[in-house]
């Protein structure tokens, strides 16, 4: 009953709103010229529509826009469309139109008009235990043993507050659990927030090593479980204005692995123990300015990152790592734009235990046409490029099908790219069997589409060279960027 009567009264005032702005302003003289809209105009209030479960302030968070306030207006055109980025780029709608209704001499009335997502998602757990899937399909020879599946709830929006809940199970080739809780914000003025993880997972083949820069997977006889792993953090942030946040994140990891890991790897763990056990700090800063953070055409986006791994003297591992990555991206047209990143990883420690190897082939460190190598190292650096031009922006309207207005719309848009990665990965171990690819620049070049449909899903098909001049096509289904 409630919900009728609530719907009801929006509906009243986006009429009575849409009915004065005619009056006031959308009169026209007798040759049908529409009035010119005012230099200044003052909001006097702010209305949102079509939240029935997101809570009004989650959305007034995200508005820079005040009430009471004169704006220029095309500084208040230029404010709602970056208004209306930042409200899509919560993740909890599937469309935002920030509307100003001019109701009189310099007066506006704005309205705010989002439909919200289906935010209870039981998700079926059905993938790769593998980087990518070209990893599988020629490495891994298409080893239907090396699937995962499970299950997983998935709530995005607990009580209205845009709070993530997120409860799983999962078996096949990576058999784990998982239950994470994160709460935006937990005061008043919408800055300090807090979130809490805790996984648990078991393998009984495990990647051991590498070699000629392919991971070498190890299963014992028995086939008893190699690896047990349990990880908890807690992390708080503070969001002090819109495009910029900090992160301090408190974890805990203990690792398990098998003696016979040690036969194929001495060096699997470096401190003499089969159980790696560690507390870790870290610092991440995060500006994030741009229009889609699914698939972004526009905007910039900076992560820096410090970790200490270690924080007391009984801890396996004492090492630092730092971490950047930067991308930038711009619009060079309707139809084109261009976009770039930067990526960086250093740790300062000579040899790190396997479980914390990093190097192109890791997410996210890639360079298109390398997709079937790891190049492991201390030092890595890679800088990715893509020339992106739209064929299609379109959409298929199934709600005479689908009873759920959440899922009534399927979007569609595609991209072509043009390519180009370049990197670097300094091993200062000299791993012999890995001389191959590291401690050497590294490119790879090619054309590819990409498919953003609904909830902004990505899928990618692409045809890349690398510097070995070797060339394949590989499918991804998430953004490089």
């Amino acid at each position: 009953m409630y919900g009728i009567v609530r719907n009801t009264a929006l509906i009243l005032i986006t009429f009575i709103l849409c009915s004065l702005a005619e009056k006031s302003w959308g009169q026209v003289d007798d040759d049908s010229v529409p009035m010119a809209p005012p230099d200044k105009v003052v909001i006097n209030n702010i209305y949102i529509i079509g939240n029935e479960k997101t809570r009004k302030n989650i959305i007034l968070r995200e508005i820079d826009l005040s009430t009471g306030i004169f704006y220029d207006w095309e500084e208040l055109v230029q404010m709602i469309e970056a208004d209306q980025k930042k409200i899509y780029n919560l993740q909890l709608f599937n469309t935002v139109e920030i509307t100003p209704l001019i109701t009189g001499p310099e007066q506006v009335e704005l309205l705010v008009a989002v439909t919200e997502r289906w935010y209870i998602i039981p998700n079926i757990i059905l993938n790769l235990a593998d980087r990518n899937l070209a990893e599988w399909w020629t490495n891994q020879n298409r080893d239907l043993s090396r699937l995962n599946y499970g299950g997983r709830l998935i709530h995005n929006n607990v009580g209205g507050r845009n709070e993530k809940l997120r409860v799983g199970g999962q078996f096949g080739f990576v058999r784990s659990a998982e239950i994470g809780y994160s709460k935006p914000y937990i005061d008043k003025n919408q800055k300090h927030g807090l979130a809490a993880q805790f996984t648990y997972f078991t393998q009984r083949t495990i990647p051991v090593r590498s070699a000629d820069n392919k991971q070498i997977f190890y299963r014992n006889e028995n086939e008893e479980v190699l690896r047990r792993n349990s990880s908890a953090f807690l992390r708080y942030t503070y969001r002090g204005s819109f495009y910029n946040f900090h992160f301090v994140t408190l974890g805990y990891t203990s690792t398990w692995i098998n003696e016979d890991v040690f036969t194929q790897n001495p060096n699997y763990f470096i401190h003499g123990d089969n159980r790696l056990q560690y507390f870790l700090l870290s610092y991440n800063y995060r500006h994030d300015n741009r229009d889609n953070i699914a698939y972004a055409t526009e905007g910039q986006l900076l992560n820096l990152a410090l970790t200490r791994y270690g924080l007391f003297g009984g801890d396996d591992v004492q090492d630092t790592e730092f971490t950047m990555n930067a991308n930038k991206y711009k619009r060079l047209s309707n139809k084109f734009h261009v976009v770039t990143g930067l990526s960086f990883n250093y740790f300062f420690g000579q040899q790190q235990p396997f479980t914390l190897v990093r190097g192109i082939g890791y997410n996210p460190y890639f360079i298109r046409g390398y997709e079937l190598n790891v190049v492991e190292g201390q030092q890595v650096i890679v800088h990715k490029n893509s020339l992106r031009f739209k064929l299609l922006d379109t959409g298929l309207d199934i709600g005479n099908y689908m009873p759920l207005d959440e899922f009534a719309y399927i979007p569609f848009r595609v991209f072509l790219s043009a390519n180009f990665d370049h990197g670097y990965v300094n091993d200062r171990n000299q791993v012999p069997e890995n001389l191959r690819l590291t401690n050497r620049y590294l490119f790879g070049y090619g054309l590819g589409l990409d498919l953003v449909s609904l909830y902004d899903m990505v899928f990618r098909v692409e045809y890349s060279i690398n510097s070995q001049n070797e060339g394949a096509f590989f499918l991804n289904i998430r953004a490089p960027f």
